[in-house]
């Protein structure tokens, strides 16, 4: 049996759509398969899921029967959750800021005094230690610096002004699922293996995640 990830939203309920999961339930999609428009939708990588549907909980799911598939969604005729996780902003934070900090060594070394992207990085770690509505617009400020630097930047350092930024964001925005995996994506735009830490380091903080009935 197949297995991938997908990602939901409170109550279990897709991004798309009034569907609503139950574990350990099959669901079998009735019509054509239209992949982003109708059918059941996962990827391989839990990065990719996010990027699609804010993340509140993460859900391990089995997958079967007709399907279409591109490089980072699938669409299944049937699915069911295996596992479910609720993924909080605060997971959303710390991911963020892991992959940032994956890749602002190298702009560093070519930027020693640009401190911008460290700045926002450093706020994120602020609001993640300590929540609060001061330390969240300072976050929003730190990343409202990175995305104004970012269009001075050139390629190689973009990568890090991108990362740097969401992880920034993710402290203070709704979306925080959302800017985690932007930052992921940008933090592999430098390196294709740093995707794989990032997926990594997903898969271990699962072990740390409320794990739902």
């Amino acid at each position: 049996m197949k297995t991938l990830w997908k990602s939901m939203t409170a109550g279990m309920k897709s991004g798309v759509g009034d569907m609503t999961w139950k574990v350990g339930k099959w669901a079998k999609h009735k019509g054509k398969l239209d992949m982003c428009h109708s059918g059941f939708h996962a990827s391989v990588r839990a990065t990719d899921a996010m990027r699609y549907v804010n993340c509140e909980i993460l859900a391990l799911v089995e997958v079967r029967g007709k399907h279409l598939k591109q490089d980072d969604k699938q669409c299944w005729s049937e699915m069911r959750v295996v596992r479910a996780y609720e993924w909080t902003k605060l997971d959303s934070v710390a991911m963020a800021i892991y992959a940032a900090e994956l890749v602002i060594g190298e702009h560093e070394k070519k930027y020693p005094d640009d401190k911008r992207p460290r700045q926002a990085i450093e706020a994120a770690k602020k609001w993640l230690k300590d929540p609060t509505e001061e330390n969240r617009q300072a976050a929003s400020a730190a990343s409202a610096a990175s995305a104004a630097a970012y269009a001075a930047c050139d390629a190689a350092c973009d990568a890090a002004y991108d990362a740097a930024y969401a992880a920034a964001a993710a402290a203070y925005a709704a979306s925080a699922a959302h800017d985690a995996a932007y930052a992921a994506y940008a933090a592999c735009d430098a390196a294709a293996a740093v995707l794989d830490k990032i997926e990594a380091w997903i898969q271990e903080r699962i072990a740390t995640l409320k794990e739902l009935p």
